[in-house]
């Protein structure tokens, strides 16, 4: 509802409580009161704008219940959410990524600050890298953002993660704001951190936020193995993982203004890191020689403009410089050291018209530039434009929302040698629908279908003997249907509650797959892979007070995936579930407030699921689930606030491997503490 449209509601009610005064004899009139002085006191008069539900499935924690979750990075507290699968390979250095809907780690759109991270050399981010220490939000989109007020690229992905960091708030008189936050545990975890916040002006502020991290990854962990053919057992032993430690710099600072009808924002980051690559348990060898070493620094910046009462612009640039070293120093195999430069300039302007009060278009125009280098011999140094144009609408009249878009993707590379890939271009159209039945009940229904393509990465076209630059993109199809209920907040035991369940169909096609061909050991990259993938999302949440002082929050997750390999009836392994996608999986998390004091629960399970392409005994992974638990405790003394959090994770000690042959850390703990002043 237009804030037009509330304030005519507002003197429509005015007008009609005056109307009725003038027909109220000595003061009869229902809600009115007659005063010697022939002054009428009307009643209270409230007005209720109904609030905009999105048409587009979202999960999102933000504030306290982000912050009381046992997680240490961003790819932690991605775990509670309905659909996601998270590729961990161990320890807090352990490089982590994310699979939505079992559709790829490539069609994941990662945003940070409303910008797009990538990595034109393998598409994937390592989500590790970001920590929840200056985390506001974090939202989970399948499909796509609910609105059409947004860059092209934001369009594109098959699903989306956007990440939102704080944005310095300041109460009265208040010119700053200082948090002091230290962490230490198991693994010989260190990790301090610094964010000050200050005002400028009225209109200008700024943030600097700084973190260090430093642990020795050790950790001790079960090894179990049997023969593939009689079933005996080979290996049952304790041992300790090595090489995983890291040494890691987090530093951000951030400008933040506000216009008459806009606002803008500039941001500077950078994250250092040497770490150790633990590599896999395999044939009992525990140690390994592989080093990587980061230098990944961004400046990105943003403004939004209100030009008139119905058009509005926005603006966004990023410039984007990321240097990888990767060394093996282990005798048994070939010694390695190269380094890889990337560099990335990106420019998006979005434009959205108000039609109507209930019907609004957008068009957006996107340009990315990338650039890759390596020292090795013959490396072919490519360089991309990708060039978007989106155009979008929405339209919103009473109980009925619905949002279409179509976007245009021309790709054009180039190399220092002739094996550059053909020019692309791509339409990729989506059309979401959501629509609430009943207008006194909040309860709506939602459907959605979406086409996307994701570009083949550097490496998959011209890493050395390895790409083919022939390759096509690799294509999703995508159809949900859904609901979702959100009770009203009400006083009492039940205070609110809700549910969501979506049902959905995805369809992959081209799917780049790494392929052995010609003579032994020599592999490239060919689009051989059809997936096809059957699922259901469900969750649910309540929050109850039982009694003065004391709240109760409580949310479950589950979701059930039928992901299956349709690529050939030859190959042995067609139907089969593909590779680490459980049909299983959930979490449930619980969350106990008394006064000063917070105790949090959080359970994920993942069942049974297969590690290879072929659904046999041998290839099978067990299921694995983990039970975590922390307490926190805020002290305030003179102004300032001291939190205190002490956290067991995997409490029962479980031994599982979330890939296979990284093992994954027994019982361990944490402990924070937090100053804010």
């Amino acid at each position: 509802m237009s804030f037009q449209r509330l304030k005519l509601l507002a003197l429509a009610a005015l007008c009609a409580a005056g109307s009725a005064a003038q027909g109220v004899a000595s003061g009869a009139g229902a809600g009115l009161s007659v005063f010697p002085d022939s002054m009428l006191r009307l009643r209270e008069v409230v007005v209720t704008a109904r609030t905009s539900r999105a048409v587009i499935p979202v999960q999102q924690l933000e504030g306290q219940a982000l912050e009381r979750l046992n997680a240490l990075s961003v790819a932690d507290a991605l775990r509670y959410f309905a659909g996601v699968q998270l590729k961990d390979y161990g320890g807090v250095g352990g490089i982590k990524t994310v699979n939505i809907r079992s559709m790829g780690t490539n069609h994941v759109g990662v945003f940070y600050d409303g910008i797009q991270l990538s990595n034109a050399q393998n598409g994937q981010v390592d989500l590790g890298m970001f920590s929840l220490d200056n985390m506001q939000a974090i939202s989970l989109f399948n499909g796509q953002k609910s609105q059409i007020f947004q860059a092209a690229k934001d369009f594109s992905s098959a699903g989306s993660i956007y990440m939102w960091t704080r944005t310095p708030e300041f109460d009265g008189p208040t010119q700053y704001h200082l948090r002091a936050r230290f962490k230490s545990g198991s693994f010989d975890l260190v990790n301090p951190s610094a964010l000050l916040e200050l005002r400028l002006s009225p209109r200008v502020s700024v943030s600097v936020n700084g973190e260090w991290l430093s642990s020795s990854g050790k950790y001790e962990f079960r090894y179990k193995r049997r023969s593939a053919d009689s079933g005996v057992l080979m290996y049952d032993t304790t041992a300790t993982r090595r090489n995983g430690d890291i040494r890691a710099t987090r530093l951000e600072a951030a400008l933040f203004g506000r216009l008459d009808g806009g606002k803008w924002m500039l941001k500077a980051y950078n994250y250092t890191s040497e770490r150790g690559v633990p590599g896999a348990i395999v044939n009992n060898v525990w140690r390994r020689g592989e080093r990587l070493g980061d230098n990944n620094s961004f400046v990105q910046g943003s403004w939004q403009q209100d030009v008139t009462s119905r058009y509005h612009a926005q603006l966004l640039g990023k410039y984007a410089f990321y240097r990888t070293h990767y060394e093996n120093n282990d005798t048994s195999v070939m010694q390695v050291d190269n380094t890889y430069r990337q560099q990335e300039f990106y420019l998006s302007t979005a434009h959205l018209y108000n039609l109507t009060d209930a019907w609004d278009v957008s068009a957006a125009y996107d340009v990315q530039w990338n650039r890759m280098e390596a020292d090795l011999v013959g490396f072919a140094r490519p360089l991309r434009w990708h060039h978007y144009l989106s155009v979008a609408t929405a339209y919103n009249a009473g109980g009925l929302k619905m949002q279409g878009s179509l976007v245009m993707n021309v790709v054009d590379d180039r190399t220092r040698r002739s094996d550059a890939a053909d020019s692309r271009t791509a339409f990729t159209p989506a059309f979401f629908v959501g629509w609430n039945p009943l207008p006194r009940v909040p309860l709506t229904l939602r459907a959605f279908a979406k086409r996307s393509f994701r570009m083949p990465t550097f490496n998959d076209l011209y890493y050395t003997e390895v790409g083919n630059a022939l390759l096509r993109p690799e294509r999703t199809t995508q159809f949900d249907v859904g609901l979702a209920y959100k009770s009203p907040q009400r006083d009492g035991l039940l205070r609110q509650w809700e549910v969501q369940v979506d049902g959905y169909r995805n369809f992959v096609s081209d799917k780049i797959v790494a392929y052995p061909k010609g003579a032994q050991f020599r592999w490239t990259m060919l689009n051989l892979g059809r997936v096809h993938i059957t699922g259901v999302d469900a969750s649910a949440g309540l929050e109850l007070q039982p009694m003065r002082g004391l709240s109760i929050g409580a949310r479950v997750q589950y979701t059930y995936q039928h992901a299956i390999d349709v690529t050939s009836p030859a190959d042995s392994y067609y139907r089969d579930q593909i590779p680490y996608i459980p049909w299983n999986s959930g979490s449930a998390n619980l969350q106990l407030a008394w006064r000063d004091w917070n105790l949090n629960y959080s359970f994920i399970y993942t069942g049974k699921r297969y590690n290879q392409q072929e659904n046999i005994r041998y290839n099978r992974a067990q299921p694995w689930y983990t039970n975590d638990v922390s307490l926190q405790r805020a002290f305030r003394y003179q102004g300032y606030q001291l939190r205190a959090m002490f956290e067991v994770n995997n409490l029962l000690s479980q031994d599982y491997d979330v890939i296979l042959n990284y093992p994954m850390p027994k019982r361990n703990y944490r402990f924070t503490l937090t100053l804010d002043i």
